[in-house]
């Protein structure tokens, strides 16, 4: 009999084997006596491994049918660790539309080493088929990107990059395992922002990525060791405990995405709503085989920036912040925030403009967020009204 991921989430971290507690013990230590000088135990130093983080990155593995999972203090650093099993004079292709914090690593730091980079069009499979060269190495996407939620064929561009002798990299923050297993569609590793769902509390910084076999497993352990961006045992636990909950936090927030996605997408101030759930998104058939779901997360467009500001103003609920996918509803503008370190020319390439909002979908009930929303719309109307009429 297999489990449903629901019950996955809970149980997979498992008891502690020694005293039956249910959950996994924090081991705040940073180093383990040895019984010999010859031969040492399972762990001798926390960087190189530590029971609680052995216990969370054994569980992501399971719950992303990977052969081993990597625990890093943040998400930055399981993709910056990831990038790492490049090679100078090695190419990667990489979603045009990627999080302002890759973006940054991949154009300000990769090359440092030598590595070159190619941004794409993900949802444009001939526009990535051109675009491989021989040196190509590693295609690395995000779906649903963010901000603006394009969706990308994953098994098709894993197979585009098979056929180049290349890997497979999926950035699966907004899908998490629940709705979205880029490994049994044929990606090569994973990529979480555990920050977010996975987490869900806005209580830590964490990083995960999984891969599919063995060999790249121990590539990747070779670097997450050397580099010691590991994840604290405390840190461990609390994801630990985050993941129990994930299903049904997301379940709940995914719900009221849908509603409230409709709603903006009706209002008439409202330019355009980004949601992978609506039948007309360009993605939806693609989304719908690849995912079982349509997560939590939308962006919606309004005229300008004085527009914005006065929305942002308006609202009592969300919170106004950098990150997603906690309890809390999120709001988030991409200018400023999380794609602030794009030059304001690309970003606007990519839709990302200055009346632009994520919105990240919390557990509050949902008829206090349309109400929320629906009286900032009003604020933005007639107070744009105004500023157009003076």
């Amino acid at each position: 009999m297999t489990d449903r991921l629901e019950t996955k989430f809970i149980h997979s971290a498992g008891v502690d084997a020694q005293t039956g507690a249910v959950n996994v013990p924090i081991y705040l230590s940073s180093t383990f006596h040895q019984e010999s000088i010859d031969e040492f135990g399972p762990y001798d130093y926390s960087r190189s491994g530590n029971p609680t983080r052995r216990a969370l990155e054994e569980t992501i593995a399971k719950l992303e049918n990977g052969t081993r999972g990597f625990a890093f203090a943040s998400g930055m650093a399981a993709i910056s660790s990831a990038f790492m099993l490049l090679e100078s004079g090695d190419h990667v292709l990489v979603s045009e539309d990627v999080y302002g914090g890759t973006y940054r690593f991949i154009t300000e730091v990769l090359g440092k080493f030598g590595i070159d980079h190619s941004f794409v069009n993900m949802t444009d499979l001939d526009e990535v088929a051109r675009a491989f060269r021989p040196n190509t190495k590693v295609i690395y996407i995000e779906t649903p990107s963010n901000p603006v939620m394009n969706i990308t064929d994953i098994e098709i561009a894993a197979k585009l990059a098979k056929a180049n002798g290349c890997l497979t990299f999926v950035d699966n923050t907004f899908m998490t395992p629940l709705y979205q297993n880029p490994l049994d569609l044929g990606a090569d590793l994973l990529l979480h922002s555990a920050t977010k769902f996975l987490s869900g509390h806005s209580d830590i910084v964490a990083g995960l990525a999984v891969t599919k076999d063995a060999a790249l497993g121990d590539r990747l352990g070779f670097i997450q060791n050397s580099f010691g961006s590991v994840l604290g045992a405390q840190d461990s636990y609390l994801l630990i405990q985050g993941i129990k909950t994930l299903g049904a936090r997301l379940k709940q927030s995914s719900e009221s995405a849908q509603k409230i996605a409709k709603f903006l997408h009706h209002h008439p101030v409202v330019e355009e709503v980004y949601y992978p759930g609506f039948s007309f998104h360009p993605g939806n058939p693609i989304q719908q085989r690849q995912a079982s779901g349509y997560g939590a997360v939308l962006s919606l467009r309004l005229p300008d920036k004085n527009a914005a500001r006065i929305f942002k103003d308006a609202l009592r609920i969300p919170v106004f912040a950098v990150s997603l996918g906690a309890v809390e509803t999120i709001l988030s503008y991409p200018a400023t925030m999380s794609h602030a370190a794009m030059p304001e020319d690309e970003r606007k390439k990519r839709g990302i403009t200055d009346g632009l909002f994520r919105f990240s979908v919390g557990l509050e009930h949902i008829d206090d967020l349309l109400e929320d929303l629906e009286q900032a719309l009003e604020k933005v109307r007639v107070k744009s009204k105004l500023s157009i009429a003076n």
